[in-house]
């Protein structure tokens, strides 16, 4: 007997409907066809056991399991539920009317408990676009699949529970959620506040300015001084996500697993911190299974590099291209995925190894050479990259014990979200970009004219601290930010002076 359910497969973050195919006919031995890698093929002895200890029969027949198309590479096992399934429905030990109604997907345990699997969201999203009436998954993953609206979204403990609803005799519980309040529960959710900050006000507005604009920066200065707890205050200020931005961020976070059985869809912008040691493959994804690095795990976030000199020189340099197309391509022999990588990146280090160099009070012990080494490992295409170059000196103790009120996270979002407000409305004709650190160099031309008093303080400035084009088109972009900040509809002189300013680090000691 021949019958079918079906499954599906993930490749980026995105699914593809597999149809399991189960025949049953004379002969002694098991086969998996359909380009199953090792996790499949081993799921033998996983679905025996699990079918045994339910208390049902495993045909000793032929068995042959397709999983179709056949030229795609099957991978993991999340394919488990759906051949079990398929094998007793096909030994008429299953009832298989509604196998073709619905998407299965789960990894079996030998007592025949489903266990949770990756990628449930872009598998349920498939699963809505390709007409299905809904999926039976693993318990683990219901709330982030319930996220798809119009879905049945069926969460199964076991085995039992699954052949009990296709036989009719015990239905499944439909998870639901409430999408409105789900998504904006937590959106203000904050533990850290703007207002926690004292002093460093310019830094403060350095970052203002990147999130009105979707800007890089890059923070330099000593031990202390307040870089890293500027840096993960930087969400608090950040619009909050658009649904279309938070389905686009779970699915990643979907296929990397990193989901837990209480979340649905993520409603706060994502704020990735990975540690120096880190490698290439982890950074921008990769491996022999392809799966999503931390810039993907950034993407509509924040990704925040502590210590930047002390990553591996090879690390930063991978991280170029996606910082100007933002996605990256795995490619493989046999197959190439893209995530997307639209991140913003902040950036923090000492000035030198002791850390004191250019402190005002204490003296630092590197010798000049050992200084230009050390800054010498940011190379110049990447600091480029950079809008926003600043640096974080020291709060003075009048300003750390004094009582004075600072602005709350709040109050700067909604400057924030304004000057966002006016790029959107810049941009609606221009596809992929949403803020100004997205244009191209020929948007840039466009949207960023400046009079020719502005290019010649420009002109004086390039000069003299000897700027590339492009960061040419970085200052312009800056600008613009600072102008639309003021809802100024021309870019003048001002905006222009403080966009050089944030370009600090752009010295004769910086060379790559």
């Amino acid at each position: 007997m021949l019958v079918k359910t079906f499954s599906s497969a993930v490749y980026g973050i995105e699914a593809t409907t597999v149809s399991v195919e189960v025949h049953i006919s004379t002969g002694t031995r098991y086969y998996i066809v359909g380009l199953p890698d090792n996790a499949i093929k081993e799921s033998w002895q996983r679905i025996e056991s699990a079918i045994m200890t339910m208390q049902y029969r495993m045909p000793r027949q032929k068995i042959v399991v397709n999983l179709a198309p056949a030229d795609i590479r099957k991978e993991g096992s999340a394919y488990d539920l759906s051949i079990a399934l398929g094998i007793l429905a096909a030994s008429g030990q299953v009832r298989p009317a509604l196998l073709t109604d619905y998407l299965v997907l789960g990894e079996l345990s030998l007592d025949g408990e489903i266990q949770p699997v990756k990628g449930a969201l872009p598998v349920a999203l498939q699963a809505q676009k390709d007409g299905f009436r809904g999926i039976i998954l693993p318990r683990a993953n219901a709330r982030e699949a319930a996220a798809v609206q119009g879905l049945e979204v069926l969460p199964a403990d076991n085995l039992q529970d699954v052949i009990a609803f296709l036989d009719g005799v015990r239905p499944l519980a439909r998870e639901e959620i409430n999408m409105e309040k789900e998504f904006f529960r937590h959106v203000n959710d904050y533990e850290v506040d703007f207002a926690d900050v004292k002093g460093q006000h310019n830094i403060k507005r350095a970052l203002e300015i990147a999130a009105a604009g979707g800007h890089n920066i890059i923070l330099i200065g000593p031990p202390g001084a307040g870089k890293t707890m500027l840096a993960r205050r930087l969400p608090t200020i950040l619009p909050p996500l658009l649904l279309e931005e938070s389905l686009e961020t779970t699915k990643i976070h979907s296929v990397a697993g990193q989901l837990s059985a209480l979340s649905s869809l993520m409603t706060k912008r994502p704020f990735r911190a990975p540690h120096h040691t880190i490698s290439d493959v982890a950074l921008v994804g990769g491996g022999s299974h392809p799966q999503p690095g931390e810039i993907s795990l950034a993407h509509h976030g924040v990704l925040f590099l502590d210590e930047l000199p002390e990553f591996k020189r090879s690390v930063l340099e991978v991280m170029r291209q996606p910082l100007e197309s933002r996605q990256i391509t795995i490619s493989r022999a046999k197959i190439s995925v893209d995530y997307p990588a639209s991140f913003m990146l902040v950036a923090a280090m000492n000035p030198c190894p002791c850390g004191y160099y250019n402190h005002p009070e204490k003296e630092c012990i590197c010798g000049s050479a050992v200084v230009q080494r050390y800054l010498s490992k940011i190379s110049g295409p990447l600091l480029d990259r950079i809008d926003l170059h600043v640096e974080v000196t020291p709060v003075a103790f009048n300003e750390l014990a004094g009582n004075t009120q600072n602005e709350a996270s709040a109050t700067i979002r909604q400057r924030v979200i304004q000057a966002r407000a006016i790029q959107e409305k810049r941009f609606t004709n221009h596809e992929n970009i949403h803020n100004n650190a997205q244009m191209s160099a020929k948007t840039v031309r466009e949207i960023c004219s400046i009079d020719d008093s502005g290019k010649q303080l420009l002109q004086t400035a390039m000069e003299r601290l000897g700027l590339s084009a492009r960061a040419y088109d970085r200052i312009l972009k800056v600008a613009r930010t600072i102008a639309d900040m003021e809802a100024s509809a021309s870019i003048h002189n001002h905006h222009l002076a403080e966009a050089i300013h944030f370009r600090s680090l752009d010295r004769e000691n910086w060379t790559g």
